[in-house]
């Protein structure tokens, strides 16, 4: 299993940014970003896979941005003009389904520990 370590969540202002990062222990075919607000289920946020292809939830669209760095093992997610809808715990995601566009958790094997963020108004 790939072990993954999330950090760069935040409390923010509406309008405000951050970036995640998460540092994973060995490659894997896709990556993604995943998120959930309490009583709300686990939603797709954005994914990438091995070649850079890039998939993003239309909630977050023209505001995140999803990318890599293959040499260190760490996924990234900048986050732009951040809504206090965007609250939630966000969590890292990697596996190895060519399905991984679909930004479904079955789609995605292994998941980091989660990281708090909380937009206010």
């Amino acid at each position: 299993q790939v072990q993954l370590v999330e950090s760069g969540g935040d409390s923010v202002q509406a309008g405000g940014s951050l970036r995640l990062s998460c540092v994973a222990s060995d490659y894997t075919y896709s990556m993604g970003w995943f998120r959930q607000a309490p009583g709300k289920e686990r939603e797709g946020v954005a994914g990438i896979n091995s070649v850079g292809t890039t998939r993003y939830a239309d909630s977050v669209k023209g505001r995140f941005t999803i990318s890599k760095d293959n040499a260190k093992h760490t996924l990234y997610l900048q986050m732009n003009n951040l809504k206090p809808e965007d609250t939630a715990v966000y969590y890292c995601a990697a596996g190895q389904s060519r399905q991984w566009y679909l930004l479904r958790p079955p789609y995605f094997d292994d998941w980091g520990q989660g990281t708090q963020v909380t937009v206010s108004s």
